[in-house]
């Protein structure tokens, strides 16, 4: 009988790599924990060696001929191989360019729109590439397209720095903004809002008054008013007999 889904198997760093006994060479070639070359040794031997330095053999190139073999606790190499994915992906997202377009006649409302979506950009590690185009007759006051992008560089540089001058080309005004390090960039604002709006909801929880399960109490009725069916609504008793 065939399984109906395939079993999944676990993509975390080192996960499908041979450690100790499960090595099918016969010999391999075995780097030190000082990461220099030891040579070739039969697979017992590379175990005995790793069982000398207190470590794991594990298997690092294993369609190397012969496969080669490191000194190493296993999970230490799992954690540098977590590391340097990590690090990969850092600099990938890195190379990723944003691009913000403006215009010489760009209100204050759109052009803090536009400036939030760069700010979100640069704080996620995105270049943005700037660009303002000019239309028609607007070739004829270019200056007013440079202010625009001062300003947007002077609001912007908490975030990011211009990787060169603002510079006019054919008939737009172009220039890239690479973000700042973490350590020297300011926080999003908009990350900042978020956190005090999620405090002052937990705070108003905190501060919310209990809710009594019973409701309101209901005035008592003297026992000489209540009802002679004892306490119980008679449905006859308004009924007149003939």
């Amino acid at each position: 009988m065939s399984r109906p889904f395939p079993p999944q198997r676990s993509s975390s760093p080192g996960s499908q790599m041979r450690v100790n006994g499960k090595i099918r060479a016969r010999e391999v070639r075995v780097i030190g924990p000082d990461q220099k070359q030891l040579g070739v040794f039969p697979l017992n031997d590379a175990l005995n060696l790793a069982r000398q330095h207190g470590v794991d053999l594990v298997e690092i190139s294993p369609n190397a001929v012969p496969p080669v073999c490191r000194l190493i606790e296993i999970g230490k190499f799992r954690y540098e191989l977590a590391k340097k994915e990590k690090e990969s992906k850092k600099h990938q997202h890195a190379s990723t360019v944003k691009e913000v377009q403006l215009s010489p006649r760009i209100d204050q409302h759109d052009l803090g729109i536009k400036l939030q979506h760069a700010i979100n950009f640069l704080c996620e590690d995105m270049k943005v590439k700037v660009a303002l185009k000019f239309r028609g007759r607007e070739m004829a006051h270019t200056e007013i397209g440079f202010e625009v992008v001062h300003k947007f560089l002077a609001e912007i540089a908490p975030y990011g720095h211009p990787d060169f001058q603002p510079k006019l080309v054919g008939r737009a005004i172009n220039l890239m903004i690479t973000p700042l390090p973490r350590n020297k960039r300011a926080k999003n604002p908009r990350a900042a809002e978020q956190e005090m709006e999620a405090a002052a909801e937990e705070q108003s929880h905190e501060h919310k008054p209990a809710h009594h399960s019973h409701g309101q109490h209901k005035p008592k009725v003297p026992v000489n008013e209540q009802p002679s069916s004892g306490g119980l609504n008679n449905p006859f008793s308004g009924l007149e007999i003939k």
